[in-house]
């Protein structure tokens, strides 16, 4: 591979939450004497992202001022030709982008303009932690509507309850995430089309957190959920970031894309009433370096890397760890392991299991906040060396000890 993702980076002391977090409140707790940590539970990489982006810091930062600026024609023309060119967007211009400091203020500032206090939004379940405090943060009532797993284990949307939470709630506003957090799934064109459909019937309008767009695993395509149809382009307001993609989410910047007029006009007027939410001078350029061919080409061998590892910590699984179910992910770099038959036939709990993994360096991450009620959720986004290290760990110490 032309890039580096088998060299084994020490984060201490560089501001790494992953690694000098551990201890802290919510956090996994720090492994015994003789183990050290396997950072798995912040989504974010333990790869040196792509080096344009460190170049096009650089490079700025060479320059002594750092006064008021405006964003550049290069930061606009870096996210159309990426969406084109990642994503078959057509008829994307500059005036339906937007900034938005983070994807979750993104969200609350579409639903601040969609709905009223108080008000029911649908999600589905598991549930990414980030909406629940986002939402409930901002007094709204989430009203959840869970996938379910199909013949084969891969989770689905149920569209019948979509329906009947929509209607009896009578919610108008629903949170999508394409691909799913955590459950990795790629939404297929039909599935899109009809959660729009329904969405359409109902008169609700979606906010599309696409933030795990470009991670998206060997065979497999993220859709936009906005291309599906031409209702759908205009009823949903889509946020997007590097900062999954390429390990950027300590600079801060994701943007949003929203064809309607009325809508786009309303949220960005509803993202600058806090005078806060401001684009930084490095993050552009940091976006416009990793938007360049070689972020292109660094993408491609991330999806490989993260392909290996899931197929490598799946097998494993159903090989070695009875009583453990997960739904092989087709994006992102998270697992959702379902430990609830190896708790029962154990008679552990999830607690004294969690425990035992973090005794030994596996610093997963507990899956109870993201609705999922015996699940355990984990970061596939290292070397595999270190992956494999951490599943000998856990066949030696924990399921298999």
């Amino acid at each position: 591979m032309k890039y580096d993702f088998t060299s084994i980076i020490d984060r201490r002391g560089k501001d790494a939450i992953a690694l000098d977090g551990l201890g802290s409140a919510s956090a996994p707790q720090l492994p015994k004497e003789g183990f050290d940590a396997i950072p798995m539970w912040v989504a974010d990489m333990n790869f040196p992202t792509v080096p344009t982006v460190q170049e096009a810091i650089i490079e700025r930062a060479k320059h002594p001022a750092f006064g008021y600026f405006a964003p550049t024609e290069e930061y606009y023309q870096a996210i159309i030709r990426w969406q084109k060119e990642r994503n078959g967007v057509t008829g994307l211009t500059k005036e339906h982008i937007g900034y938005e400091n983070g994807v979750l203020g993104g969200v609350v500032s579409a639903l601040n303009v969609l709905c009223s206090r108080g008000d029911n939004v649908l999600l589905h379940s598991p549930t990414y932690i980030g909406f629940t405090r986002a939402l409930n943060g901002n007094g709204y009532h989430i009203v959840h509507s869970p996938l379910m797993k199909d013949g084969g284990g891969v989770y689905r949307m149920d569209f019948d309850d979509m329906e009947r939470k929509i209607v009896d709630n009578k919610v108008h506003a629903a949170v999508f995430c394409s691909p799913h957090n955590p459950c990795g799934r790629v939404w297929e064109r039909w599935e899109l089309e009809r959660a729009m459909e329904l969405f359409q019937k109902h008169d609700v309008m979606v906010v599309s957190d696409e933030i795990w767009s470009d991670i998206v695993l060997a065979g497999h395509k993220h859709i936009p959920t906005q291309s599906v149809s031409e209702d759908a382009r205009e009823r949903t307001a889509a946020v997007y970031a590097p900062s999954k993609t390429f390990n950027l989410a300590g600079l801060v910047g994701s943007y949003h894309i929203i064809y309607n007029k009325t809508l786009r006009e309303r949220v960005e007027k509803e993202s600058s009433l806090c005078h806060y939410n401001e684009m930084n001078v490095l993050s552009m350029h940091a976006l416009a370096g990793a938007y360049r061919l070689e972020g292109h080409e660094w993408v491609d061998e991330l999806r490989q890397v993260l392909t290996e590892n899931v197929e490598f910590a799946c097998d494993y699984i159903k090989e070695r760890f009875d009583g453990v179910e997960v739904s092989k992910p087709e994006g992102t770099y998270m697992l959702f392991l379902d430990c609830t038959r190896w708790c029962e036939k154990q008679g552990k709990t999830l607690d004294q299991l969690e425990q035992a993994g973090w005794d030994v360096g596996v610093a997963w991450q507990d899956g109870r906040m993201f609705n999922g009620p015996c699940h355990i959720r984990m970061n596939l986004a290292l070397p595999l060396s270190r992956v494999k290290e951490a599943f000998e760990r856990l066949d030696k110490y924990v399921f298999n000890g």
